[in-house]
């Protein structure tokens, strides 16, 4: 009896730390997270405008080519990314905020929740001085994020940076 008795227990402390460490693992190697930010020398409102004229995105944004739909919490809409030295995707997000003159996410996944998600946010905070700190960031979580980070770290993180800028100088010289 006491052979079963330590065999069960031995059965659910493996159980135990199987568990454990895909919860570890999921929370490092499984997920990445990449913020950027840059100082605009204008008001929430005007960088707002210029986010947000998704119609504008072919004519100025280096990284983001197309957004389509029906912005507002709960739609799905269809964006087209375009990094460089990358191939680009399209892909149907879920807009999860959409907070005039502050935020903007969405979620989106490739193929099906849990092997590669996406929840892409912008942030404008009002400094109070008449500029504005613009936030772009992304946490991605999956079974294929670890295959996915040299991109990730290279031309995501620059098409971020490269977005930043392109919105910065057209709400700098409006």
């Amino acid at each position: 009896m006491l052979h079963i008795c330590c065999v069960i227990i031995n059965e659910q402390m493996k159980y135990l730390a199987t568990l454990i460490l895909i919860t570890i693992l999921h929370s490092t190697a499984m997920s990445k997270e990449i913020k950027t930010e840059i100082l605009i020398n204008a008001t929430p409102e005007k960088v707002w405008s210029i986010l947000t004229k998704f119609e504008n995105y072919p004519n100025w944004n280096p990284f983001i080519k197309s957004i389509k739909g029906e912005v507002k919490v709960g739609n799905k809409i269809e964006a087209r990314i375009e990094p460089q030295k990358a191939q680009g995707m399209t892909f149907k997000p879920k807009v999860l905020v959409f907070d005039t003159n502050k935020e903007f996410s969405w979620i989106g996944h490739l193929l099906f929740p849990g092997l590669f998600d996406g929840e892409h946010k912008f942030e404008l905070v009002d400094n109070g001085n008449g500029t504005t700190t613009f936030r772009q960031s992304e946490k991605f979580k999956g079974i294929l994020v670890p295959l996915f980070k040299k991109m990730l770290d290279n031309n995501t993180v620059n098409g971020f940076n490269e977005m930043n800028e392109k919105i910065k100088e057209l709400a700098e010289q409006l």
